[in-house]
């Protein structure tokens, strides 16, 4: 569920090369035809207008572990830098929630056999049509179950202490500053879940993995989709197979080149992408079996609502990464960066504009060149004077446009020790 508010502005934030695509591509017209799966009024009325109050709400309530459930999402701790070097702050982190009604959402066999045909499962096909539209059904629960505002959770935190989450606002979600006082060191992980008494559990996910990042050493910002996930499509239809339908697939060669990244420099890793908090799991499972674990960072956008999920994607995904990682280095701004991306969409613009921004925070960028997408616009994509206009003011031998992982090792083993 997304404030109308957040709508605007992210309509605000469209470039002029997300309205080109959205229009060549029929994405207004795909989303319209899309079926609504859950509405605001699926909520109960106290719940819903008083969600507007956020955490000032007075009918905010602890989760009900019968009827409702919390998804717990990976974070990274890290320390405040201090202007006196020598005063070591603690530790703390940013935890991230959404809480859900159990088993609420509406039937949704329509919505399925809709998306079914939209990718192309033809209804004669039998067996294969039956299997996929089992795996549709089963990746769109998360956009399915209505959310449940005002409702706070409590976490059992490292070092024992019990930390109140919440309550979520109107998009039953939860973004909170925690202090830790913990003993963990750089490059430490460990889970945290939810304070069980006796109840079923409410966490149907798991635990989060907490990591943990000292103030200096290397990060990594890596985008998902084409960049180390197989999408090969800019198409509404194509984006709904990929995401619904198709095996996630990494990019070949990308794994033992983040494998040696991870070897060489042991950096904090971050994957941001404009995907929506629906498919963290999704993302998650992905990530954990191919690359190196980090923190998923994704978009607010579109919780029950899958034009939502489509617009989210497609429209303003500049501001927003560029706004994340202006995040990240008010985290971590000794941190030296290295930012991988790829051509599809505007990770350049959004890399080039963080470089500008912050002058010897990002050391490298790779940008991977996409030539094998039907629907794209390669040759503008593609561009060196694309390229160009997006590092305008970064030193060349900063960013490097590749085609082949292969092509980075040595500009991989060149960042050691630097």
């Amino acid at each position: 569920m997304k404030s109308a508010y957040d709508r605007a502005r992210q309509l605000l934030q469209e470039t002029r090369g997300d309205r080109r695509t959205r229009k060549n591509e029929g994405f207004k017209p795909t989303e319209r035809g899309l079926p609504r799966i859950a509405s605001p009024f699926d909520i109960p009325v106290a719940q819903n207008l008083s969600s507007y109050l956020g955490s000032l709400n007075p009918l905010a309530g602890p989760i009900d572990p019968k009827t409702e459930s919390v998804w717990l999402l990976d974070t990274t701790a890290y320390r405040p830098v201090h202007p006196y070097p020598h005063s070591q702050q603690p530790w703390q982190a940013e935890f991230r929630a959404a809480f859900f009604k159990k088993g609420t959402g509406r039937d949704v066999s329509k919505v399925v056999a809709d998306i079914a045909d939209k990718v192309g499962l033809k209804e004669g096909d039998g067996e294969e049509r039956e299997r996929g539209e089992k795996t549709i059904a089963e990746r769109l629960q998360p956009f399915v179950d209505i959310v449940a505002p005002a409702r706070w959770v409590e976490v059992k935190l490292p070092d024992g202490k019990v930390q109140k989450l919440g309550p979520g606002g109107r998009s039953a979600t939860v973004q909170q500053t925690v202090a830790l006082d913990s003993q963990h060191k750089e490059g430490d992980i460990v889970e945290v879940d939810s304070v069980r008494e006796n109840v079923a559990p409410v966490t149907p996910h798991g635990p989060m993995e907490l990591g943990f990042a000292e103030p200096e050493g290397w990060m990594v910002i890596s985008d998902i989709d084409d960049t180390i996930k197989l999408t090969l499509t800019p198409s509404p239809n194509g984006i709904l197979r990929t995401t619904f339908l198709s095996t996630p697939t990494p990019i070949a060669s990308m794994p033992p080149l983040y494998t040696h990244i991870h070897s060489l420099l042991s950096p904090t890793w971050f994957y941001l992408s404009a995907s929506p908090y629906n498919l963290h799991f999704f993302l998650r499972s992905f990530l954990h079996a191919h690359y190196p674990h980090g923190s998923i960072l994704l978009r607010d956008a579109s919780w029950m609502d899958l034009s939502g999920f489509l617009m989210g994607l497609t429209q303003g995904t500049e501001a927003y990464k560029r706004e994340r990682m202006q995040k990240l280095h008010a985290m971590l701004p000794r941190r030296k960066v290295l930012c991988v991306g790829d051509s599809t969409q505007s990770d350049p613009e959004a890399y080039g504009d963080v470089c500008r921004m912050y002058k010897g925070w990002v050391r490298k960028v790779f940008i991977r060149k996409v030539t094998d997408v039907a629907e794209m616009d390669v040759k503008e994509k593609n561009s060196e004077e694309r390229f160009e206009k997006a590092f305008k003011g970064v030193s060349r031998d900063m960013w490097q446009v590749f085609e082949r992982p292969e092509e980075l090792y040595e500009a991989v083993d060149k960042l050691k020790g630097t």
